[in-house]
């Protein structure tokens, strides 16, 4: 069988001693698989074991709350008490079991969290409600529970663990000028709003050890009043000065999302390959992009012109977890894409209902669909 000329993408890489046996990253992806109150489900099982079976180095589990007021939907998985250490672990070794590193994303919603008083750094409206302005105590208390859930994932058996600070959440709230309004140490001039998410990364690497500790990072708020890649990238340069195991870039909030602008750059391969282009310039960390990389020649081009390190892949891998092994051995026109004019698994989920693709055979939505509960 032919071999596609991928050196770069099938080359292995380290990051932070561990060890990815290639450069396919499955970037986090949320699609409403858990069970009311984030626990796991026979779906959420199945659905990333069949992303661990496709070939990826690195599975990316979508975000885990860290506390029960900063989960951003009912079917939010949770890492903020040890009763679902056991969920947990049989998560990660259903992803460890077919070769493939496992990771978990974790997060506090901030202002988007699914409460009746959200919280966030400053009381800046966000549809149609006000979130209530943290004060100094509890923002030292979600810095703790931030380290606890990243323990809680250590436990668990995962490779290794991710901050989620990108798509406007609590963390990238702290950075933005538009969110965080705050007169105290916390607010203000970038280096004070930085402080809250490295005194994070502080927290989290004191109570893991060597574990290594990832960052989704915004880069780009794509708002005019908002956090711009000017100074993302005193943050970016911060985080990897601090330890940080690889930063993946990502630009836009849920602000922003839904503009038609940006809706029209996001159809576009590659949309976000800039971003972690610039920041791949500022660190020397390993970076990952993302953003409608659809083919494996694109995502070589990337690697080969070193706009990023790794290729993180969400619902282009979704749609086809065949996707790199098709890339492996040339077969790049069987490769089922993601039609980027197609919303539909994003509305269903919006729904309470599990995200499925119109891609898929008749066979496995219906599959899916009934072992949604």
């Amino acid at each position: 069988m032919k071999q596609a000329p991928y050196k770069k993408l099938f080359s292995p890489i380290k990051i932070n001693g561990l060890r990815l046996k290639n450069r396919i990253t499955m970037a986090p992806l949320y699609l409403g698989y858990a069970l009311e109150g984030g626990k796991m489900s026979p779906l959420l099982l199945h659905h990333y074991q069949e992303m661990a079976r496709s070939g990826a180095a690195m599975i990316m589990v979508e975000n885990a709350s860290i506390t029960p007021g900063g989960s951003g939907s009912p079917r939010t998985i949770r890492c903020d008490h040890n009763r679902y250490l056991p969920g947990l672990a049989e998560l990660a070794d259903c992803i460890k079991a077919q070769r493939a590193r496992a990771g978990l994303q974790i997060n506090h919603a901030g202002r988007f969290a699914y409460v009746d008083e959200p919280v966030a750094p400053s009381a800046v409206p966000v549809s149609n409600r006000t979130p209530r302005s943290l004060t100094k105590k509890e923002i030292t208390t979600i810095q703790k529970q931030y380290a606890q859930a990243a323990v809680r994932v250590q436990e668990a058996g995962f490779d290794l663990v991710e901050l989620h600070g990108g798509t406007g959440y609590l963390l990238s709230q702290f950075v933005s000028p538009r969110t965080n309004q705050r007169d105290d140490e916390y607010g203000g001039g970038i280096q004070n709003r930085i402080r809250f998410p490295l005194e994070v990364l502080k927290r989290v690497k004191d109570l893991v050890g060597d574990f290594p500790v990832g960052y989704r990072f915004l880069a780009d708020e794509w708002l005019p009043d908002g956090l711009r890649l000017k100074e993302s990238l005193v943050l970016a340069e911060a985080l990897a000065q601090n330890g940080v195991a690889y930063i993946s870039v990502m630009g836009g909030t849920y602000e922003s999302f839904f503009l038609p602008e940006i809706v029209k750059k996001s159809q576009r391969p590659g949309y976000m390959v800039s971003l972690a282009a610039a920041v791949k310039k500022a660190v020397k960390v390993p970076v990952i992009t993302a953003g409608r990389i659809s083919t494996p020649a694109r995502a070589e081009s990337i690697l080969q012109d070193r706009k990023a390190d790794l290729i993180g892949l969400a619902r282009m891998l979704w749609t086809d977890p065949e996707w790199p092994q098709k890339a492996r051995e040339g077969r790049d026109k069987a490769i089922v894409k993601c039609s980027p004019k197609c919303d539909a698994c994003f509305h269903l989920v919006m729904k309470g209902r599990p995200a499925l693709c119109t891609r898929w055979t008749k066979e496995k939505r219906a599959e899916y669909a009934g072992m949604f509960q």
